[in-house]
């Protein structure tokens, strides 16, 4: 996933549909600088994690 849309999904207030290695997650945070973002598994935000971006997987 490339950087800016990961932040416009981390800024956004609808949800979008986006996993990280097959699981549904949230983007909490995005860092521009080293290409990660700030992530936890749907209804489970104690699994909090920075992960690629490039790891990312947007679904429509």
């Amino acid at each position: 996933m490339n950087t800016q849309r990961a932040k416009d999904i981390s800024e956004s207030a609808a949800m979008a549909y986006v996993t990280y290695e097959g699981v549904p997650i949230y983007i909490q945070h995005v860092n521009e600088d080293k290409e990660t973002a700030r992530i936890f598994p749907i209804g489970n935000p104690q699994f909090e994690q920075e992960v690629l971006l490039s790891d990312l997987q947007e679904h429509f």
